[in-house]
């Protein structure tokens, strides 16, 4: 009796031990049946992610994150163009998928990309310290300044920041436009757009506002609808990149693209379109 009983106990630890090998994860045995090292799970993990490049094919759009910026992204007739909204089309044409502009809240734009609601930043957006720790971004393509608009009939004077001091300032929420007017002490209050910060001029509810340069060589001066303001001050220099999400493959790819299209004259042509072929960078 107590033989069967030795028998039958050793039969059930035989069982428990090839249940508990059973129960061991795939992922931490290689192939050869050695345990994998930190080193295979990581190789592993890199070859299961797919590339952002390969992610923006398979779905067969770009998505990018704007704001209505003229002469950078702006509507005409419904449809976005403008400098950025045609490179973005070629790019997304060399990628053999569609580009789709989505506006979004400039406070906001680290996450959106993070979040995938947008697959890239692409609408003058300044290099900043902020956005290329928060963004892979590309090189620089354009430059421009930030400046201080004001009525033409105020704007005797205001040749300094200093001789500033006392305007109350709208600036976009956000931006490089606000980040000089934090900078350099003014009072201001943060509206949407660009475009609204202007209009706080126009309006007379705000004293003057600080926007691009590029979108001020557009958007103010004889033949537009601001024929009554100008610019003044440059209280900044800065250059233009593009955002994408972090270790993002798309950004070599545009990097590639903007180096094609500027010795081929494409990028020069666009430029052109828009006026603004004076702040294009060589690529």
């Amino acid at each position: 009796m107590k033989k069967w009983i030795a028998l039958l106990l050793a039969a059930l630890l035989v069982f428990s031990l090839a249940a508990c090998s059973n129960n061991t994860p795939a992922s931490d045995t290689a192939e050869t049946g050695e345990p994998a090292t930190t080193e295979d799970t990581a190789e592993t993990a890199e070859t299961d992610s797919a590339s952002d490049k390969a992610y923006v094919q398979e779905k067969g759009t770009l998505i990018v994150g704007i704001t209505d910026f003229a002469p950078m992204d702006y509507q005409e007739n419904g449809e976005w163009i403008g400098f950025d909204a045609d490179m973005a089309k070629a790019f997304a044409e060399s990628l053999g998928v569609e580009a789709q502009f989505v506006e979004i809240n400039w406070d906001t734009k680290a996450m959106e990309l993070d979040s995938k609601n947008i697959d890239c930043v692409w609408n003058g957006m300044t290099l900043t310290e902020e956005t290329t720790s928060t963004m892979s971004c590309s090189n620089a393509y354009c430059n421009n300044a930030q400046v201080v608009v004001v009525k033409s009939d105020k704007a005797e004077g205001l040749d300094s920041a200093e001789a500033c001091m006392d305007l109350n300032f709208a600036v976009e929420s956000g931006s490089a436009g606000e980040a000089a007017a934090v900078e350099q002490g003014f009072n201001y209050i943060a509206v949407d757009t660009q475009a609204d910060a202007l209009m706080e001029v126009t309006s007379g509810t705000s004293d003057a506002c600080i926007i691009d340069l590029l979108m001020a060589g557009a958007m103010i001066g004889e033949g537009t609808n601001n024929a009554d303001l100008v610019h003044t001050v440059e209280l900044t220099t800065e250059e233009y990149g593009v955002g994408f999400r972090q270790g993002s493959d798309l950004t070599a790819a545009l990097n590639e693209f903007f180096a094609a299209a500027y010795a081929d004259g494409s990028m020069m042509a666009c430029a052109e379109t828009y006026g603004v072929q004076d702040a294009v960078i060589a690529q």
